[in-house]
């Protein structure tokens, strides 16, 4: 099958097809084992319009069983113009209006940063090539920043509750929503607490109610039934799955090349390790973000939330550095050369992922171009020893890279190693995204103003 291509294709044959009852139940008209729904209910919801929109284009696209492995033109013409849909949408016009109307002053660099986010590689490659919807989460994601730059906080929980109900991975940005919205609400700011008076518990219970509500329309067909409701919690989060999804380049993978902590550990505990460490790692970000909500110190903090959750968290996919690469990429205009070499580094950890669905060509070509955005942002001006260490780390990585890359493509594999360069690629990898943990932790404690 062509990447996630099937899975999206199956999940609108199932929602057209078969009553919402049945969508996350194993059945004999749902084989779970095929590709089943693993998604919250807005995925479901999105599925079932795409599914009755493509069943009256072509209703043996959509038909029950008898359409597994459907891959003709037109229907890859079709979904394709479904993810640049979403783009259009979603995505596209919170990218504008975040660059446009989110900044006090308006500069050149903001121009620059658009383009930077709007071809980021990885997002492409991985919507358009391996064929998922992640426009549509991350840019719903996007809305919710926009709308609380702008001061409009229900607007922006709403926003946040429908990504989080298209994709359970934005639980990546939870922490950080929650603890801006807090902050703001008690007003905590510079460590000085200030008594809720009744507007802020007005706020506050306005803020919470909406949540509540979006969450109960999202879920309302669910909610009739005590089994449907727990058997769409456990298809969205399947600890029987494991640690990790192949070669991701979590700091767990990292380890195991070492340590093969499945063969030492039981799920469960594996399941707690997972729990703890990512805790441990989100709290200086979180109290920090909470006693000062600055919305700058917000954006850091989902940028390191997402990175502590990438790289403690369990059940973590290749795709989900998508996450951390977002909110990077609102950084862009303030740190241009570690935002561009984010995202080349983000492109390069998913290479082994994208070579399976032939993707190559488009990878080399989309990254390169961020490449060379990269070296034209690097630093001229070295007054500190800082800036005079940027340059020669960054080339460094790049050959590293590089050097990987042309080993995968050229060498053979020992054959007692044939997964030697895949995993040597997510070990260097991993090692890059500790390091950005590092740098950006660092940054929103050290960044003091207030606005973009």
């Amino acid at each position: 099958m062509f990447g996630d291509f099937e899975a999206q294709r199956h999940w609108m044959e199932i929602t057209y097809n078969l009553p919402v009852k049945e969508w996350y139940h194993n059945t004999s008209r749902n084989d779970l084992q095929y590709w089943g729904l693993d998604y919250p209910p807005l995925t479901a919801y999105h599925s079932y319009i795409c599914g009755a929109v493509g069943s009256k284009l072509n209703s043996s696209w959509m038909t029950l069983i008898d359409s597994r492995g459907a891959e003709s033109p037109p229907l890859k013409n079709y979904l394709r113009q479904t993810v640049l849909l979403a783009d259009l949408l979603v995505f596209i016009p919170a990218c504008f209006l975040f660059f446009g109307c989110c900044f006090k002053e308006m500069s050149s660099n903001q121009n620059l940063s658009l383009l930077s986010m709007l071809l980021s590689p990885g997002l492409i490659l991985i919507d358009h090539g391996h064929f998922q919807y992640n426009c549509i989460s991350l840019g719903l994601a996007l809305w919710a920043v926009v709308f609380l730059c702008k001061g409009h906080d229900l607007f922006g929980s709403i926003a946040f509750v429908l990504a989080l109900n298209y994709k359970q991975m934005e639980l990546y940005h939870a922490m950080p929503f929650f603890c801006y919205l807090l902050g703001k609400s008690c007003s905590i700011f510079c460590g000085n607490f200030q008594p809720i008076d009744a507007s802020r518990f007005l706020k506050l219970f306005k803020i919470g109610s909406v949540v509540i509500v979006s969450f109960v329309l999202c879920w309302f067909p669910f909610l009739w039934d005590r089994n449907d409701f727990l058997q769409v919690l456990h298809r969205l989060f399947p600890f029987a799955r494991g640690l990790y999804e192949d070669k991701v380049a979590s700091f767990w993978f990292s380890v195991s090349v070492i340590f093969k902590m499945k063969d030492h550990f039981e799920t469960v505990t594996l399941t707690r390790i997972c729990l703890l460490t990512t805790i441990f790692g989100l709290l200086p970000s979180s109290v920090h973000l909470f006693v000062k909500p600055r919305i700058t110190t917000f954006v850091y903090a989902l940028v390191n939330s997402s990175l502590v959750f990438f790289l403690f968290s369990f059940q973590v996919h290749e795709k989900s550095i998508l996450l951390a690469a977002l909110p990077v990429s609102l950084l862009h205009s303030r740190h241009p050369t570690l935002s561009l070499w984010f995202s080349v580094v983000a492109s390069f950890s998913m290479f082994p992922l994208l070579a399976k669905d032939g993707l190559v060509f488009p990878f080399l070509s989309l990254t390169l171009v961020t490449t060379v955005f990269l070296c034209m942002s690097l630093p001229t001006k070295k007054s500190t020893l800082l800036h005079q260490l940027v340059n020669p780390v960054v080339f460094l990585s790049l050959f590293g890279m590089v050097s990987l890359l042309l080993a995968n493509m050229v060498i053979t594999p020992p054959a007692h190693l044939p997964d030697l360069f895949p995993v040597l690629i997510a070990v260097y990898s991993c090692a890059h995204f500790m390091l950005f943990a590092v740098c950006f932790h660092y940054l929103q404690f050290t960044d003091h103003t207030s606005h973009f």
